[in-house]
């Protein structure tokens, strides 16, 4: 039987194939860091992620709002996770008087699949219960005081997928770094609205006092035309973690007593820490 030139010269085919396979393992080492820092991973979502932030106007601390995601849920033909917001202002700040609870089942794809709001502004308590049904394309809403007392029942036909006051946290990092603006509906207080975010954002580098160095951040601007819980609206901006967690670092926000600014003092997050910017 006569060899071919390729069956006498197997250490040829297996130093080509060695070639090629090197060839292939620097094209991989090289492009998946630049692929990975162009579109990070969808991480953001942690249960048992806690975040504190205070809030503060000029040189006035006015309270705190802590974020909870509590755990991961599954409802009919989706999952998602329950979130708490918990609201509350300093004692110590004899003119405001102010709590509030939201909680959202944000779905996976961060839109809102349920919220429950329950406020105090002065002495009296207020809550609203929506329950969005897609399929539907309707919106459920319970309207009442303190907890147990609905005062009004309402259906509101869904201008598609929606935003409460507490998923929109979890959208604006979701779609952080989408490249342009983004306008979604916001069903806030009864009512249809639109919060626009600017996602062209800007690499800068944050200082707060919860961490000993500079952090590195993308900034944005947006915009709601609602009035939320203690008088929100208008423009607003963010800085949120250049990184897969997109964490919210600061923001400042309109209310009803001018422009506060929310930074970030407390966080739990397992194996995360804030990545460094720029000294």
């Amino acid at each position: 039987m006569t060899l071919s030139t390729a069956d006498r010269r197997p250490h040829v085919l297996h130093r080509r194939r060695r070639t090629l396979q090197g060839a292939m393992a620097a094209v991989l080492f090289i492009t998946v860091p630049l692929l990975a820092a162009a579109q990070p991973v969808p991480t953001m979502y942690l249960v048992g992620e806690e975040l504190t932030y205070n809030v503060r106007f000029s040189f006035i601390d006015l309270g705190q709002i802590k974020i909870t995601t509590v755990r991961a849920v599954t409802g009919e033909g989706y999952r998602g996770y329950f979130t708490r917001a918990t609201i509350a202002s300093y004692k110590s700040i004899p003119f405001i008087s102010a709590e509030a609870i939201f909680e959202s089942v944000v779905d996976s794809g961060s839109f809102s699949r349920t919220f429950l709001g329950r406020s105090r502004e002065g002495d009296d308590w207020s809550f609203s219960r929506y329950t969005f049904l897609y399929d539907r394309g309707i919106g459920l809403m319970d309207i009442g005081a303190n907890d147990s007392v609905i005062t009004k029942r309402d259906t509101m036909a869904l201008p598609g997928k929606v935003q409460d006051g507490l998923s929109l946290f979890f959208y604006a990092r979701e779609y952080l770094f989408a490249g342009k603006p983004l306008s979604v509906p916001t069903i806030i207080r009864e009512k249809k609205a639109q919060t626009t975010i600017d996602f062209r954002t800007e690499r800068e580098s944050v200082e707060i006092d919860a961490v000993d160095y500079p952090i590195d951040t993308q900034h944005f601007l947006g915009s709601a035309d609602f009035v939320g819980f203690y008088g929100l609206t208008g423009s607003f901006e963010g800085w949120f973690t250049n990184d897969a967690a997109r964490v919210p670092i600061m923001a400042k926000m309109q209310v009803f007593i001018g422009n506060v600014t929310i930074e970030l003092m407390e966080y739990k997050r397992t194996g995360w820490t804030p990545p460094r910017g720029k000294d």
